[in-house]
This record gives C-alpha cells, sequence and structure tokens, in this order.
C-alpha cells in the first residue's frame, strides 16, 4: 500500500472514531444540553437508567419485599413538576392516591420504568427525559413540547386487583 492511501486511511478512521464518539454520546443522553445543565446542578447523585431515566431514591421501602409486576396496579402518591418548579400535576392525599395499573400503556414510559423498580414504601424523585414523557407535542396547556419532567412519588402499594382505597370515614 502506499503512504498516501494509508494517511488517507488512517486520516477516514480518525474522523469516523470521532464522529461515532459524538453521535453515541448523543444516543445515550436524553436531556436536553440545558437541563441536563439544570438537572447536573440540583441532583448530582442521581442515578441513570440506559433508557435516560434518572431518579433519587428519598425513603427506602421494603428492601427485601416483591416489586410490581406489568399488568399490577398500583397507588401512588406523586408531585409532577416542571424544571422551573411549576407543579402541573398532583395526587398527594394517601385518602385518595393515584391508581394505575402499569405496564399497559396507560402511563408515562419513565413512570412505568422506574414503577417497576420500586418496592412498596419508596418515594424517588423521578428525572423524566421528554421521550420517556409527553414527547415532542408535550401536554398541553400544563406541559410544553418536549419537557423534561420531575415527579416525587411514592408507591403506597400494589397487587394484582385494583387496590382498596382506604375509607375516610
Amino acid at each position: 500500500m502506499s503512504l498516501c492511501f494509508r494517511r488517507r486511511f488512517a486520516l477516514l478512521f480518525t474522523c469516523c472514531a470521532l464522529f461515532g464518539a459524538v453521535a453515541l454520546h448523543a444516543q445515550r443522553e436524553k436531556l436536553p444540553p440545558e437541563d441536563l445543565e439544570i438537572v447536573e446542578q440540583r441532583w448530582p447523585n442521581a442515578q441513570k437508567t440506559s433508557s435516560g431515566l434518572r431518579y433519587i431514591v428519598v425513603k427506602e421501602g421494603e428492601r427485601h419485599g416483591p416489586q410490581p409486576e406489568a399488568g399490577m396496579f398500583v397507588k401512588v402518591l406523586y408531585k409532577g413538576e416542571l424544571l422551573d418548579g411549576s407543579v402541573f400535576d398532583q395526587s398527594q392525599d394517601p385518602a385518595d392516591p393515584f391508581i394505575a395499573r402499569i405496564g399497559r400503556g396507560d402511563l408515562i414510559d419513565g413512570w412505568d420504568q422506574a414503577i417497576l423498580r420500586m418496592r412498596k414504601g419508596e418515594k424517588w424523585i423521578l428525572i423524566v427525559p421528554y421521550e420517556l414523557g409527553y414527547g415532542t407535542r408535550g401536554h398541553p396547556p400544563r406541559i410544553p413540547k418536549r419537557a423534561t419532567l420531575i415527579f416525587e412519588m411514592e408507591l403506597l402499594d400494589f397487587g394484582r386487583g385494583e387496590p382498596a382505597v382506604p375509607s375516610t370515614k
């Protein structure tokens, strides 16, 4: 092989490696750069899953207890916020918790992924990239397009049948 061909090959290989590394990093990080900066400042110890979901365990649950499975009903207390701190939704009354079925497409992907990892009694802070939330369309008027969502959520209970809501009487 000629020296010129080797140099061209080396240059091409170097360029592909550099651009490939940049593209690979972009595929892994799901938060827009401006959101990522805020998240890393406010929650530097957040754990990150392979899907881009970040979470912090605020309160431990049953250490070796079971975890919910797809198809189960869950009882959850939560508060949903945008990165600027404005609350867009919440259900924080233990007498009237949010009840939903997980793993059936009823919830945003970030919730499904998080709840399947939680144990009864755990409280988490979730940082949900828009791809695992309401996507490029948002959920107007409360959630703008491409919004990174922050949730405080507590898994109260779960089971195969719909969990009973405690009586307020």
